[in-house]
């Protein structure tokens, strides 16, 4: 969420940086309106219990002095319900403004460069050469004729378009992974968190997710439960509502889950494949900083999804971010794209974000930082999109008979 003292303090600054982001200066405008109703009534409020608490002091002195209470207790009566109004009212303006803000996106670093979409992402560095074949490489999904790992009718079959059923061989590279994944971050530090796949409404708009994109959530009837669209939402809210003590940051984790995500952007695109399914798994980093530690932790985060893809000898790219491409909650974002020789392209197969404190002032998760209560960084990152890892092996180390060699890192996670 935007920082609302911000906003009256300098509403030039906030309004040009969400306006890059899209935001209408209408709209802006209106959150600013919407703030100002809310102060004034706040002081309404507060004016008329100040009054009502004056009032009732006097009751004491009233009867000490044997006068009468009665038109002192009329205008205690009748202040009573202006208080409730007041307070109605003060209620009503809090709604409102939260009702609009919440569904404001983060604002964006000053250095996130200018674009309309993924095409004016800007490249920072390749890592590794792609392979040169001797043979046209095929894309994913021919090899899983060849190969059998993945079954696309099966899938459909229990449940409907993107879903599909991984097995014999690719069931256990893909176990390989998540465990090779798993074991690569707790060398680095990110300790392992198990939670739960489905969170609470609280939940999913501490992190951004609601209520803007509910229409992309599956949701359990009845129980006002979803289904975790990424690991992101638990790991970022265990510490919801909580101070930490400033010598356990920074706090960094690292957890596998499957993610359920109804894709409802996205009609048309990546239809044939894994690439865009509505269940995948994912291996997730999730870091908790000091608000001057963030830079410094989003490059380590960086590092060790490049470095991962790196390990698994595939060949990859780091981008960062346009405007016009940057998600609800980033203020900054790098991609990781791997190349996919059967595309002859960059896809995408990590993002790793810095939200600031756009999520921690949603989720009231502050820290103790030099005896003050501060709003802490929260950041996040694949590392990585399990089933896309699984495509971008099957397609670097395809052989000419359609079979597909192991990765040397994982070999040993076989046996």
């Amino acid at each position: 969420m935007i920082d609302l003292k911000l906003l009256q303090k300098d509403f030039d600054l906030v309004s040009s940086r969400l306006q890059r982001k899209g935001v209408s200066p209408e709209t802006i405008e209106s959150v600013k309106e919407k703030n100002e109703a809310l102060k004034t009534a706040k002081a309404a409020f507060e004016n008329a219990q100040a009054e009502q608490n004056a009032m009732s002091k006097l009751f004491g002195t009233y009867k000490r002095e044997g006068r009468d209470i009665t038109e002192l207790k009329a205008k205690v009566d009748a202040n009573k319900i202006v208080v409730t109004e007041m307070q109605n009212r003060q209620r009503e303006a809090e709604e409102s403004l939260t009702a609009m803000v919440m569904v404001l996106p983060n604002m964006p670093d000053n250095d996130v460069p200018d674009g309309e979409d993924e095409e004016d992402n800007v490249e920072i560095r390749k890592v590794l050469t792609p392979r040169q074949f001797t043979f046209t490489p095929k894309e994913h999904w021919e090899l899983a004729e060849t190969t059998g790992w993945i079954d696309f009718e099966r899938g459909v079959k229990l449940a409907q378009s993107r879903f599909s059923v991984i097995s014999g061989m690719g069931a256990r590279v893909e176990r390989a992974l998540i465990n090779f994944m798993l074991d690569f971050n707790r060398e680095r530090g990110f300790n392992e968190v198990s939670v739960p796949q489905l969170v609470n409404r609280r939940a999913l708009e501490g992190t951004g997710q609601l209520p803007k994109f509910e229409e992309d959530l599956y949701k359990v009837e009845n129980d006002d439960l979803y289904l975790i669209p990424t690991a992101e939402v638990p790991l970022t809210n265990l510490f919801q509502d909580e101070i930490i003590p400033e010598s356990e940051l920074p706090i960094k984790m690292s957890g596998y889950t499957s993610c359920f995500r109804k894709e409802a952007g996205a009609a048309g695109r990546d239809t044939r494949g894994i690439i865009r399914q509505h269940q995948f798994h994912k291996v997730e980093l999730v870091s908790i900083t000091g608000p001057n530690e963030s830079d410094a932790m989003f490059e380590e985060m960086v590092s060790c999804a490049s470095d991962l893809l790196t390990a698994l000898e595939l060949p990859h790219r780091l981008v960062t971010l346009c405007i016009g491409d940057l998600g609800f909650g980033a203020a900054k974002t790098v991609d990781l794209e791997v190349w996919l020789p059967g595309q002859n392209t960059y896809r995408e197969i990590s993002s790793v974000s810095n939200t600031r404190d756009f999520q921690a002032r949603r989720a009231k998760i502050r820290a103790k930082i030099d005896n003050k209560n501060v709003l802490v960084h929260t950041l996040n990152g694949s590392s990585l999109a399990v089933g896309r890892t699984l495509v971008a092996i099957m397609e670097n180390f395809q052989n000419e008979d359609g079979t597909v060699t192991i990765p040397e890192v994982l070999k040993s996670y076989l046996r």
